[in-house]
């Protein structure tokens, strides 16, 4: 039976905001102390570590996760040193806070600053990705901002346990001493977890915009309806990565090989792994069975409109036919769509209409193509000749990210520091006031 938690979450908020407060002030310093201590704890934490993710492991297998679900919730001293590298990344990068983003002067002899400064508190939702708890902390620390973490039920053990690491990286910190209050030390619920996954949980917090600033949701399309449907805070998004790659007829083959084959086989269950090849009519017949048969050849299912199929049924490549939904589908696995197109024009088309407005690739040899396309097509990121597993903010030297947004509004693409921030107005006079206008 779900239990009301909204007294339970709304301390936590409380306390959030008191902490944000604290953190706003905070030096660079003691900010990156924190992130430097967190990163050694989890060098020096791998067995507790691995023990509590083995915990939600054995959980998940008795569960109905696909197999890119539990890929995104496995650790493995790999990703762990990782996950550390990452957070030492973050602690090398400049500090936002304080930026001077413009200024002038006004006639009257006002002085006006714009000043970059912390979000507040940002609440972040998400499923079963471990690495999002120490991502978010950090960047949302080292931008001065308190974190409020919700993880899935799929995860609890591991979330635990690296939420235990960072609140003591912070206690034992030159952050801890960030003055506040004589009487008491908020900074040191800087980072959150909600202890349950209990609905109701969730739901209280999607409605307490007066202590939260910001929420961003992380995990399947329909966790993140949810919370932008439900929430009466401003939410940072985006829904699917429907992940589209355009090889031109003025690709280089090989070249076009390497990059598909990586966008879609590297890591199959992300939001920047590409979903669909579009392919300009005039290489089809001769790259697209070379294309075809790479990706068979990792265990992709290639599902094909007319053109393609036709092409790959006599080169002997094993394929399908589409259905319609499959154009505009996020398939998370080992499946691509692939279309024939007759120009450059309608690729752009088709990736504005059937993209997710993530991230999108053209394969060319043709600057001034590949420029057209850059400019048509209205994603976050749009690359030429790379992968589009680079749509992320470690790629971009962002030292990790707090999310991918595809919105218009304040931030878009990879979010890293600067997103993390908003800014304010610093105004110095010299004893101005205003006339009657």
């Amino acid at each position: 039976m779900s239990t009301d938690h909204t007294d339970l979450v709304t301390g936590i908020a409380l306390r959030a905001r008191a902490a944000s407060l604290a953190l706003a002030t905070a030096t660079s310093e003691a900010k990156n102390d924190a992130l430097r201590v967190l990163a050694g704890l989890v060098d020096a934490s791998h067995p507790l570590l691995l023990a509590a993710n083995r915990k939600d492991l054995d959980a998940a297998a008795g569960s109905r996760l696909t197999r890119a679900q539990i890929d995104r919730l496995t650790l493995n001293p790999a990703r762990l040193e990782a996950l550390a590298g990452s957070v030492r990344d973050v602690a090398a990068l400049p500090d936002p806070v304080g930026d001077v983003l413009a200024e002038w002067t006004r006639p009257n002899g006002l002085s006006i600053r714009k000043v970059r400064v912390p979000i507040g508190v940002i609440g972040i939702v998400y499923e079963a990705r471990p690495n999002v708890t120490v991502d978010c902390a950090v960047l949302c620390l080292k931008a001065g901002n308190a974190a409020i973490l919700r993880g899935g039920k799929e995860i609890i053990h591991t979330n635990a346990a690296l939420a235990a690491l960072i609140q003591r990286a912070i206690s034992e910190s030159a952050l801890a001493a960030t003055p506040h209050s004589p009487a008491e030390r908020p900074v040191l619920s800087a980072v959150q977890l909600i202890p349950t996954t209990d609905r109701s949980a969730l739901k209280a917090l999607l409605r307490l915009d007066s202590l939260i600033q910001c929420l961003i949701p992380r995990g399947g399309e329909g966790l993140i309806r949810f919370v932008a449907e439900n929430s009466t805070i401003p939410v940072i998004k985006h829904f699917k990565g429907v992940c589209c790659i355009y090889v031109d007829k003025e690709a280089d083959a090989g070249m076009a090989e390497s990059i598909v084959v990586n966008a879609k086989v590297q890591r199959p269950g992300v939001c920047n792994a590409a979903e669909q090849l579009l392919m300009h009519e005039a290489v089809a017949e001769s790259l697209l069975p070379r294309l075809g048969a790479a990706l068979a050849g990792w265990g992709v299912e290639l599902r094909c409109d007319g053109a393609a199929a036709a092409i790959l049924a006599r080169a002997g490549v094993v394929h399908r036919a589409a259905e319609p939904g499959d154009f505009s589908a996020e398939f998370l696995d080992l499946v691509l769509a692939v279309r024939v197109v007759d120009s450059l024009e309608t690729a752009m088309a088709a990736i504005n209409r059937d993209g997710s407005a993530h991230t999108d690739a053209i394969v060319t040899r043709d600057a001034g193509a590949a420029r057209r396309f850059q400019e048509g097509v209205d994603s976050a990121v749009v690359l030429w000749n790379a992968s589009t597993r680079f749509n992320d903010g470690f790629e971009f030297g962002f030292g990790a990210e707090i999310g991918i947004s595809t919105d218009r509004l304040h931030a878009r693409g990879p979010m890293g520091l600067p997103e993390l921030c908003s800014y304010k107005y610093v105004v110095d006079g010299a004893g101005q006031v205003r006339g009657s206008r």
